[in-house]
């Protein structure tokens, strides 16, 4: 190789150590985390803004302590279930200690539990979720799909819960409840109630090397969704000094009325939207979220794991003698399933983040579960979704494939160009584009299919990243297409081998070999290093957008082949188009 082609090694050497070292840096758990669980004040304490002051929702008949409160009673526990899932509700506060998924397995080889009694159960009021007091309710059923939580302070204001599941025309995949809450002053003065925290619960990775911004804290302002995730609560110092952040214990905002909040980790979230308030039997206006609260807390030091969990902060209200409060919530605790938070009315789908791809990640999600829907086998489906788009782009590709034969036979007189204006860079690309046009060649004709396939991939990419339905899909060797399709390791080392990943930068390398070299040497030297790139990039993504790639190589492949066999174009000169009649 000649120095160009060693700097671009060296280069991509580079960068891909850098990367490394901002994944690590990423992954490993912060000091301010621990210090945030343990309930330790910080350098970035909550704001005064949103801070609530105390009220009976939350409060038991004692104040509060400086430390985090220990219940003085006997936990327990009421269960609703349904065809997909187990809810266990706790005295401690009255909500949802834990959300058992029937159908979805953990790591561990255990169900996929959302929430942790270790942590403040969802639907939980609350005044200070930093130092959260869970007073008893009484716990009781009404009936197989409805739990009911109480309590009455010593003033007379009494709190109902009461939780139901909710009916759906769905077979399966019904993880929706509905929360009502009601506030009765059977007391002989007016009680204020200031603005209260209602706990979502939280969430945590599914698997040891989860990116962390997979593990949010989401809330919805007009349909936008916006999220905060724990790499920014443990700080990084960022890429060369570029998007480097202090650790910060709490993240806590004012919002200007949001219609629903959630945590949430690759795969699975809780999302609680609030749906009215009245007092006294009329409509209140003030009624959506009006504050955001969250921070995170260490799993596994030696697993680098990190959660979060969140609290959102509703209107207060005042109540008189004999009057009722009362406020619903919609709540979802289960997987992300893009058809069916799409069918909720509060844009709960924009949860998925699919950014600005947003249209394309959808379609390909739609599209891809319609084929499994014939084939019953996600990674056949990702081959015919792979053949259907090839097709669809087969003659675009077929004529840049001329493009690039055409261009390719141009390569002496572009040659004889550089050696004789290789003093003046300027005029020998005035040159080449000038023989590019007595040629009547188009430049990039030979990049559009490759540039109609940049939102595709992307748009795959951020699909392929949060598609549960993938989760413990299997595929020949692979055993879960949403992972990497880890063989084994490396001795010593303990690098994984990704088999998927490896064919993939194969079939990439084939394909250039048989692509016509077009364009100067050192543009092609570069070019060679792009299987090197993508497999650096993708080797430890889904094993699902692994194979869409491979099996698009393999299809390109198979259509240069078949260009191959057609006759081979020729050099003919555009004739100079007349003057146009005045």
């Amino acid at each position: 190789m000649d120095r160009t082609a060693w700097i671009v090694v060296a280069l991509c050497v580079v960068g891909l150590v850098v990367w490394e070292v901002y994944l690590a840096k990423q992954m490993a758990p912060r000091p301010a985390a621990i210090a945030a669980r343990s309930g330790q004040p910080s350098p970035t304490a909550t704001p005064p803004t949103l801070a609530a002051s105390p009220s009976p929702l939350a409060t038991p008949e004692s104040p509060p302590s400086d430390t985090e409160s220990v219940p003085t009673f006997a936990e327990k526990l009421e269960t609703l279930r349904n065809s997909d899932f187990e809810l266990h509700f706790t005295n401690r506060g009255g909500g949802i200690a834990e959300a058992v998924m029937f159908n979805h397995i953990a790591e561990d080889a255990k169900r996929v539990t959302l929430n942790s009694p270790k942590h403040m159960p969802i639907g939980a009021i609350i005044d200070d979720p930093a130092k959260p007091v869970l007073p008893e309710f009484t716990l009781a059923r009404e009936s197989d799909t409805s739990i009911r939580c109480e309590r009455t302070t010593p003033d007379g204001i009494t709190i109902r819960k009461k939780f139901s599941l909710l009916q759906s025309n769905q077979k399966k995949d019904n993880f929706l409840l509905e929360l009502n809450l009601d506030v009765q002053n059977t007391g002989p003065q007016p009680h204020t109630t200031a603005d209260y925290f209602l706990a979502l619960g939280s969430a945590a990775p599914i698997h040891p090397k989860d990116y962390p911004y997979y593990t949010r804290l989401v809330w919805c302002i007009n349909g936008k969704a916006r999220d905060r995730n724990v790499s920014s609560f443990q700080g990084s110092g960022g890429v060369l000094g570029i998007g480097a952040h202090p650790a910060q214990a709490v993240f806590q905002e004012n919002l200007a009325g949001a219609e629903w909040a959630a945590v949430t980790d690759q795969f699975f979230a809780t999302i609680i939207a609030p749906l009215n308030a009245s007092l006294a039997g009329k409509n209140l206006d003030n009624w959506k979220a009006n504050g955001i609260w969250g921070r995170s807390f260490e799993i596994s030091t030696a697993q680098n794991m990190v959660g979060i969990e969140g609290a959102m902060r509703m209107p207060g209200f005042q109540v008189q003698p004999g009057e009722t409060y009362t406020a619903r919530f919609q709540i979802w605790t289960g997987p992300k399933i893009y058809h069916r938070l799409a069918q909720l009315e509060h844009n709960e789908a924009e949860i998925m983040n699919f950014g600005v791809f947003k249209i394309v990640s959808q379609f390909l999600l739609n599209f891809l579960n319609t084929i499994h829907g014939f084939v019953k086998d996600y990674g056949v489906a990702i081959l015919v979704l792979t053949l259907v788009v090839r097709l669809v782009l087969w003659p675009l590709q077929s004529k840049a494939n001329q493009t690039m034969r055409k261009t390719a036979l141009l390569g002496p007189k572009m040659q004889e160009l550089r050696e004789k204006y290789k003093a003046d860079p300027t005029r020998m690309n005035q040159e080449v584009m000038k023989l590019y046009k007595q040629y009547g060649i188009n430049p990039v004709g030979g990049c559009l299919p490759m540039a109609i396939q940049i939102p595709i991939f992307f748009g795959l990419y951020q699909m392929l990243a949060q598609a549960v339905e993938l989760r413990n899909a299997r595929f020949l060797w692979v055993h879960d297409l949403s992972q990497p399709d880890t063989v084994a390791h490396l001795p010593v080392l303990g690098f994984p081998i990704n088999i998927i990943p490896l064919l993939m930068a194969a079939t990439q390398v084939w394909l250039m070999a048989m692509t016509p070299k077009t364009g100067d040497p050192t543009q092609r030297r570069i070019m060679m290093f792009t299987p090197l790139i993508f497999l650096f990039f993708c080797y430890n993504f889904a094993a699902a957008l692994a194979l869409y790639y491979t099996a698009q190589n393999l299809f390109s492949i198979l259509q240069f082949y078949q260009n191959k066999r057609q006759p081979m174009p020729t050099l003919e000169k555009v004739a100079p188009a007349g003057k146009r009649k005045r």
